[in-house]
């Protein structure tokens, strides 16, 4: 029976009739043999020609012995007609319940639930014929549905939560606005107020601009490639020496090997966290790249003063900036996580037990 559900449909469906009809056939001849020794205990009347030609005249059945040996040639016809249908049927019978009820149950539960929105199980691959096949594809499907989902979701839960940032930021800009019109109105406005009219009205603009550059990495697609470990290596220390002018830097990576990965979204993520980090770094920066199985990671450590502990405990917020400065927003941590959650990897951050900080962006690593 194990053997017959690893079969495919066409196979096992001829086998299953062909094993019902030749049973079917073989029931028949069993019952015509079995028909015709009943039906020679009965006399069938008629005469004999014996040798020399003598004829004899043979008993004559009864009225109900003729009717017995009518049933009897019904019963033969009849079953010659019934049982090789009544095989075929049996066939049809058992194939839809070796072969097709379980995997058809099975989709139909899995249909009606996401339907109805609920996404949270799972298809089991009953065989490996044609409706396993179907059924492993239809696992794959609501797979693919629950991560879009839930990716769906955190896109909007960040969008709730940048949207939310972005207002209580703009909260303090507009108040001084507000004041400085006022101000102005009431022709009590000096140059002090005007610079900072000023200096409010370049924030409020750089706010929008780093709003719209949020939006536009939602709209990135993710494309993978192969990348030659050695060119990474070489982007790596380029940036490494731009970005971090004066600093210490040490650079370990392998020199051989490649990496699958989005070239683009790697280099804007280590471009950030080395940014980020040359910003509080005092004397030393290190990078640290490696890889394993489908798993990329890039890590850049400081001997700065570490992260804050809210930032360690609820993670990269929009707007999450230390102190007030025009120039930086604290995006460029936010704006790596999201892009390390749209490759498939995370952003880690901790602070070294020596002193110092630590982020390390992983990358999932699929081939083309």
């Amino acid at each position: 029976m194990e053997r017959l559900k690893g079969m495919g449909l066409k196979r096992s469906f001829f086998l299953l009739s062909l094993v019902c009809l030749i049973a079917a056939l073989l029931l028949t001849l069993g019952v015509y043999l079995l028909c015709g020794r009943i039906a020679d205990r009965y006399p069938k009347g008629g005469v004999a020609i014996g040798p020399g030609g003598v004829i004899t005249k043979l008993e004559q059945p009864s009225p109900k012995e003729l009717q017995i040996v009518l049933i009897i040639e019904a019963v033969q016809l009849f079953s010659a007609i019934i049982l090789p249908v009544g095989g075929l049927g049996l066939a049809g019978l058992l194939f839809y319940r070796l072969k097709l009820k379980e995997p058809i149950t099975i989709l139909q539960a899995g249909t009606e639930r996401i339907r109805n929105q609920d996404l949270d199980f799972s298809i089991p691959e009953v065989s490996t014929d044609e409706l396993g096949q179907l059924c492993a594809a239809f696992e794959t499907m609501r797979a693919e549905l629950l991560k879009t989902n839930r990716e769906l979701w955190r896109q909007a839960e960040e969008r709730k939560r940048l949207n939310a940032a972005f207002s209580h930021d703009l909260r303090n800009p507009i108040t001084v606005l507000k004041g400085g019109i006022k101000l102005l109105k009431q022709g009590k406005a000096d140059e002090y107020t005007l610079d900072r009219l000023e200096s409010y009205t370049m924030r409020i603009e750089q706010y929008v601009e780093v709003m719209g550059s949020i939006q536009r990495l939602e709209q990135i697609p993710v494309r993978i490639g192969r990348i030659n470990c050695a060119d990474i290596r070489a982007e790596l220390k380029e940036t490494a020496r731009l970005l971090a002018p004066g600093l210490d830097i040490t650079l370990a990576a392998p020199d051989g090997g490649s990496l699958w990965i989005d070239h683009g979204i790697f280099l804007t993520v280590a471009e950030n966290l080395i940014g980020n980090a040359s910003r509080f770094a005092h004397r030393r920066l290190g990078l640290t790249l490696t890889f394993e199985k489908d798993t990329c990671q890039l890590t850049v450590e400081d001997d700065g003063p570490g992260f804050p502990p809210q930032l360690l405990e609820s993670g990269p917020k929009p707007f999450g900036k230390i102190e007030e400065n025009a120039e930086h927003f604290g995006m460029g941590l936010y704006s790596s996580n999201f892009l390390c959650l749209k490759h498939g990897g995370e952003l880690r951050l901790e602070n070294r037990p020596e002193g110092g900080a630590a982020a390390t962006a992983f990358f999932k690593m699929i081939k083309a």
